[in-house]
């Protein structure tokens, strides 16, 4: 039966051009982009050179510190050009696609009667290993390491994130399988949360724990479902996957192919139509933003949500795990008096100059502007108003800062990732880097704790 859970703290953002429910297939992408700067701490050796032919699933690189983790092409092609930054670091992978997908066999397998360890290197040779992200750290997973529990997040809180109710459906078979397999790989349970009311495909999924979750964002961040359901202590480990990855591995074991399709939700106020398309992982942004049209030209291209997405060229490629495209206005105007005068146009949580608190539910266009210069800490609260863990966020960010590993710790670091500092962020009128603070605090932890 369905464990309920409620978040009361956090922030539901309302803003302007939620994606249609109505899914187009984006016109074929020219060329494929992999960065490897998507895989976090992972240094590429490459297996394949230049002017190489290659299928979709065949081995592009391998991490340098386990060879075991493979990266795979997502499509068919020849891969053109090996893009290299300072000291020779590979930083793109560019790919001239088929018209056509060719598909490299792996073979079809029933993970019922599969061993777990059988189950791990198919999953490690076909590449879909890279889907698999654990906690602590926010990486991807340590193969060598079983998790107690495994978390998937299907309830979408981030404003104008694609909503897995719709980008699912008819996929429950994929999901099944994928569950099946994955069930063999830990000693604990696979942890699911959808919405409270949701008709999700997971509810009707075997071999899961089922969780029904409301209240404001960031109530779908896997990070806060771990902290009500299972929170990590030192010396524990949880994997994460989104829905999406899991179709692919389910399609992987009944298909023997690596399909690496995503349902994107193209949204932002400066698109005319913005609505789902069906491309694949690295296609350029352009065969379907240009499809839907856009409203000004003066716009930022987001590789993710408004929150905690990065910015790209409207020419630019999707990110590897990412299922949502923004597109919002460029906030580089400069507004007269903007700071002395009454404002209901802007979000703010604090009653002062800003009245948006007076239309809670109304929908905003917001732009990039941050309306403010950094400037240091200030004790405000807000802070902990939008962050529904049993943490301290403001302390936890200065521990980052002065890197302070037993504080680190003791703060709860081990069960945070960027993402959850995205709403303190934004209440901030320190203008800090939050997100950024906490990735390096993380890396920090991994380099000096492991």
């Amino acid at each position: 039966m369905p464990k309920d859970i409620t978040i009361k703290k956090g922030l539901t953002i309302r803003l302007k051009g939620d994606a249609q429910k109505t899914l187009s297939k984006a016109p074929r992408s020219r060329t494929f982009v992999i960065k490897p700067s998507d895989f976090h701490l992972i240094t590429p050796k490459m297996v394949v050179k230049e002017g190489a032919k290659l299928q979709a699933g065949d081995v592009l690189f391998y991490a340098k510190k386990n060879e075991q983790i493979k990266f795979v092409s997502p499509v068919s092609g020849t891969l053109t050009t090996i893009e290299r930054g300072a000291k020779r670091k590979i930083t793109a992978l560019i790919i001239e696609a088929d018209s056509e997908d060719r598909y490299k066999n792996f073979g079809t397998i029933d993970p019922n009667s599969m061993k777990p360890e059988e189950i791990k290197e198919h999953l490690l040779s076909s590449g879909c290993w890279a889907f698999i992200k654990q906690r602590p750290y926010d990486i991807i997973a340590n193969p060598d390491v079983t998790p107690k529990a495994i978390f998937v997040s299907a309830y979408s809180t981030a404003p104008q994130a694609a909503d897995y109710d719709f980008t699912l459906l008819g996929k429950e078979k994929e999901l099944q399988t994928a569950v099946v397999a994955l069930s063999k790989l830990t000693s604990g349970t696979i942890h699911v949360s959808v919405g409270k009311n949701s008709n999700n495909p997971f509810t009707k999924i075997k071999n899961i724990e089922l969780h029904r979750i409301s209240g404001p964002h960031p109530a779908g961040n896997v990070s806060t479902q771990i902290n009500k359901i299972d929170p990590i202590n030192k010396g524990e480990t949880v994997w994460t996957l989104t829905p999406q990855d899991l179709v692919i591995i389910g399609e992987l074991l009944l298909t023997g192919k690596f399909n690496a399709e995503r349902v994107i939700a193209l949204a932002g106020c400066s698109v005319k139509t913005p609505k789902y398309y069906t491309t694949k992982i690295g296609a350029e942004v352009a065969t379907f933003i240009y499809d839907s049209g856009l409203i000004d030209e003066n716009v930022r291209v987001i590789n993710g949500t408004v929150l905690s997405g990065s910015t790209i060229s409207p020419k630019g490629h999707l990110g590897y795990y990412i299922n949502t495209v923004s597109v919002i206005p460029e906030g580089n105007d400069y507004e007269f008096f903007g700071w002395a005068k009454p404002v209901f146009n802007k979000l703010s949580t604090t009653r002062s100059l800003t009245f948006s608190w007076l239309f809670p539910k109304k929908e905003m266009c917001l732009s990039t502007n941050t309306n403010g210069e950094h400037r240091a800490f200030v004790m405000t609260g807000l802070y902990e108003e939008v962050f529904p863990m049993d943490m301290y966020p403001l302390q936890m960010l200065k521990s980052c800062l002065y890197k302070d590993l037993d504080e680190m710790e003791a703060l709860g670091m081990y069960e945070v990732a960027p993402e959850d500092f995205a709403l303190t962020e934004v209440v901030c009128i320190s203008k800090q880097p939050h997100q950024k603070i906490i990735r390096d605090g993380l890396d920090l932890m991994y380099k000096e704790i492991g």
